[in-house]
């Protein structure tokens, strides 16, 4: 415990370097960036996640995915690998790569039908590859707010820690409550504008997470596949409804733009109340947050009542898209206007 508050002593420290001399920077004026966010920031927080994560999980070839799914980030981050599709493309490989050498797939639906579908090894690896994947690109889509994706990994870990679900073969508890508070320094910084996690950040957060859902639905069978999706929901709908959303407008959906919830609730707080960026960048993130902790609290009430798990998630699938509807009205209104 006294090495590790010394390596927390040592990133707070850090940080304010790189901070001052510049270092990392990744602010390229985007309108997807500059629409939340307009300074030079550096693009640490994954590195200072990534140290702890392989420290901690008990197993060397994973920590070497894990490492290079945080490498895919970090040469996005450094715009050396610009393309979308071909960062697309390489995390497709890992990801297939990883469920078949380890085996980490879903195995149960508690759908009869889907069952036996995913009784067929080449759909269930298939499977299990997509959700990994979608829950990767959706934790980078919502990490467009200060705090908001380390917001809401910190109630994900929290809750599988609580209920004693995380396989300790693989990580034990202690380690994920010590993550949690380099989680916790790193929330503090990014609100702070001192840090920001960045792609790199983002998929070693999502990566690390999904192995982690995937990993303790097959070893407590007893709890609903659907409690684990109600964990993960907020940044796996993000990425599904942006893509249909993408789709719909013959929009590529792996180019970034600034329709996402989080950007919409910004936008609304900013104009509505005239705060400035970094408050309404903050209060934003804030308030999905506290929604999104209602809901995995109530997932918690109930984890193996798969009829309890479908009506909660659908409850949020719904309040999402009226609320999407809603500010993006308020959107298209204010631009309007303002022609």
């Amino acid at each position: 415990m006294i090495f590790f508050s010394i390596y927390l002593l040592i990133v707070s420290v850090l940080a304010f370097i790189f901070k001052k001399k510049s270092i990392f920077l990744n602010y390229s004026g985007d309108t997807h960036q500059s629409f939340s966010n307009k300074k030079n920031i550096p693009v640490t927080g994954g590195l200072f996640l990534l140290i702890p994560i392989v420290f901690f999980l008990n197993n060397l070839f994973i920590n070497c995915f894990i490492v290079l799914i945080y490498l895919v980030g970090f040469f996005s981050d450094r715009k050396i690998l610009i393309s979308p599709k071909i960062r697309f493309l390489i995390q497709c490989v890992l990801i297939l790569l990883f469920v078949v050498i380890f085996d980490i797939r879903i195995n149960s639906s508690r759908i009869e039908l889907f069952d036996k579908i995913l009784s067929n090894e080449i759909f269930a690896i298939s499977f299990s590859a997509f959700c990994l994947l979608i829950l990767i690109n959706g934790s980078n889509f919502i990490d467009g707010l200060n705090g908001l994706l380390i917001s809401s990994a910190i109630i994900i870990l929290l809750m599988l820690a609580k209920l004693n679900l995380i396989d300790n073969s693989i990580i034990t508890d202690q380690s994920i409550y010590l993550i949690i508070f380099t989680l916790l320094l790193l929330l503090l910084l990014n609100i702070f504008n001192v840090l920001m996690l960045g792609d790199s950040g983002a998929y070693l957060l999502g990566f690390f997470i999904g192995f982690l859902i995937i990993s303790s639905h097959i070893s407590n069978p007893d709890i609903s596949p659907y409690f684990f999706i109600s964990l993960i929901w907020y940044p796996c709908f993000e990425n599904l409804f942006s893509i249909l959303r993408k789709l719909n407008k013959e929009f590529s959906p792996l180019k970034p733009d600034s329709k996402h919830l989080h950007q919409l609730v910004l936008f609304f707080l900013t104009k509505k109340f005239d705060l400035k960026l970094i408050l309404s960048n903050n209060l934003s993130s804030g308030i999905i947050c506290f929604f999104n902790f209602l809901i995995i609290y109530i997932s918690t009430l109930n984890p193996s009542n798969t009829f309890f798990q479908i009506k909660l998630i659908s409850a949020s699938v719904i309040f999402y898209n009226v609320s999407y509807m809603l500010l993006f009205k308020f959107y298209k209104s204010n631009l309007l206007s303002k022609k």
